[in-house]
């Protein structure tokens, strides 16, 4: 009796309270239904499954066509040259150091101790020779092999760049306008070569940017009189420094020759020009935006010659008989130039001409693809105020517009990486290195400054100072990177011997090694 009356209360329960028992027999069918049609849904309506995106960086095209069995080069040295696109190769080390955590051998500044010839206690982190392993060495310096040989080890692949130097001159002159004396003297770049030596003292800072760049910043003295068996002695000994010399107007054919020696993907040489100036004509110059003091660290501009007001931009016209008297004036220059241009295109050839048009085909199709995906406006560089970003505005200095450019809104975190360290400016890139390579334990705090300067140069001097010594040692960098003298009796690493006087660096020439 008590079990029937158990069974008669269950089946009121699942009836009355529960529904009736058809209905979840009905329920489980219509849910057996639903995942089998989901489960054949995945099985074959495979266009329903959207894959995640993959960052162009991570695409096969990145790599480039094979280069057999060899091991990337890791020891890398580069004499960053003045205005020869060396900025823009300044970028492609930063961008594959930084992706492999290797170290930098960074300035204490921005410039390690440029004018002056580079000594090795300029080096950040330095602690004797071969005591740290430093991988990669390219801010400007002017070069002094002896001493480069402390910091870097003895596997080191040394490369450079130059340019034709009436190229190089313009450049110049629209630069540092303002900054060497002899540019500033001369109404615009075609007076300045009729008659360079009536604007030209070698006493005067900063006027190794008016006469024979490149030769001294390969470390020799620009202001030797020209002879053959003088540059002959000069190209030799770059020769025996430097494992490659690329060439500014074959920009593209460098890459892939510093490709192939470096053992590096593609991707590693595709670069967006940087650090390019304007060519329009500019009616506002001089040194501006939250970067001015760091740009005049890097431009090595101090005193007076650095109180830039707003001026029209320079007269860069030349006739074909003011290019040839500036290649005279250039002579230095412009047979290491002819030189070493000769010797790039007979490494073309032992290349293979064919090879090298195919390989610059890729190369080109590669950039216009990172193009596409990193950048606003179709990749056109575009004036830094127009930047939104203010972080990677460029620079600028001297009387024209440095150009820059903007990322493409809406990428993914590892696309956005990938294209922000190919645009990232040279300034504002070495201060990201600087702070992974040496993190900063204590908040960071201003320094006093100390009395200001005559120019630019005071605030550049405090106002990135930090209470630590490392930060005291870099406002040394600065200032002499601003044309501080040295201690009489010292030598380049040509042989010449340093003369120290009143505000000026004068060279006896010795006998070259």
């Amino acid at each position: 009796m008590l079990f029937r009356r158990r069974a008669r209360m269950l089946r009121w329960l699942v009836c009355g309270r529960l529904g009736p028992v058809w209905m979840w027999k009905a329920l489980l069918l219509f849910v057996a239904l639903a995942f089998a049609g989901q489960l054949l849904g995945v099985i074959f309506n495979k266009s329903s499954v959207q894959p995640a995106a993959r960052s162009i960086f991570s695409s096969p095209d990145a790599q480039g066509p094979s280069l057999g069995s060899c091991h990337p080069h890791t020891h890398i040295m580069f004499l960053k040259t003045h205005k020869t696109a060396s900025s823009t190769v300044l970028n492609m080390l930063y961008r594959f150091g930084e992706e492999r955590n290797l170290r930098f051998a960074l300035p204490l500044g921005y410039q390690l101790g440029y004018p002056l010839p580079f000594n090795a206690h300029r080096v950040k982190g330095y602690r004797g020779p071969r005591a740290v392993e430093f991988h990669i060495m390219g801010n400007h310096m002017r070069f002094n092999k002896p001493e480069v040989e402390k910091v870097m080890p003895a596997d080191t692949f040394y490369f450079s760049i130059v340019r034709d130097p009436v190229a190089l001159a313009e450049s110049s002159f629209a630069y540092y306008k303002e900054v060497a004396p002899a540019f500033r003297k001369a109404k615009g770049l075609g007076d300045f070569a009729d008659d360079p030596r009536k604007y030209y003292d070698p006493r005067l800072r900063n006027n190794h940017y008016a006469r024979n760049l490149l030769w001294f910043d390969f470390g020799m003295d620009h202001n030797a009189n020209f002879s053959v068996a003088l540059a002959q002695r000069g190209k030799a000994m770059i020769r025996r420094a430097f494992k490659l010399i690329l060439i500014s107007e074959y920009f593209d054919q460098s890459m892939i020759l510093l490709r192939h020696a470096l053992c590096w993907p593609l991707d590693a040489v595709v670069s967006f020009s940087l650090n390019a100036r304007q060519q329009k004509p500019s009616s506002v110059g001089g040194l501006g935006g939250s970067w001015m003091g760091k740009a005049v660290a890097a431009a090595g501009v101090g005193g007076r010659g650095a109180r830039l007001q707003a001026k029209s931009a320079p007269n860069l016209s030349l006739t074909e008989d003011q290019r040839e008297k500036l290649r005279q004036w250039n002579a230095l220059d412009w047979y290491l130039y002819k030189a070493f241009n000769k010797s790039f295109w007979e490494e073309v050839e032992k290349f293979g001409h064919a090879q090298m048009e195919q390989e610059v085909a890729l190369l080109k199709l590669r950039r216009d693809d990172l193009a596409r995906v990193c950048l606003r406006d179709g990749g056109k560089p575009v004036e830094a105020q127009r930047i939104r970003d203010r972080n990677i505005r460029p620079f600028q200095s001297g009387l024209v517009k440095i150009l820059g450019y903007e990322l493409q809104p809406g990428l993914d975190n590892a696309t956005r990486t990938a294209c922000l360290r190919m645009i990232r400016p040279e300034i504002q890139y070495k201060d990201v290195l600087d702070t992974k390579q040496f993190p900063r334990v204590a908040p960071a705090v201003l320094a006093p400054a100390g009395p200001p300067g005559p120019g630019p140069m005071g605030a550049a001097g405090g106002a990135f100072l930090r209470a630590d010594s490392s930060r005291t040692a870099e406002r040394l960098g600065v200032g002499e990177a601003g044309g501080r003298t040295v201690e009489e009796g010292g030598r380049d690493w040509d042989g010449s011997r340093l003369k120290k006087t009143n505000q000026t660096l004068l060279e006896e020439r010795g006998r070259l090694r």
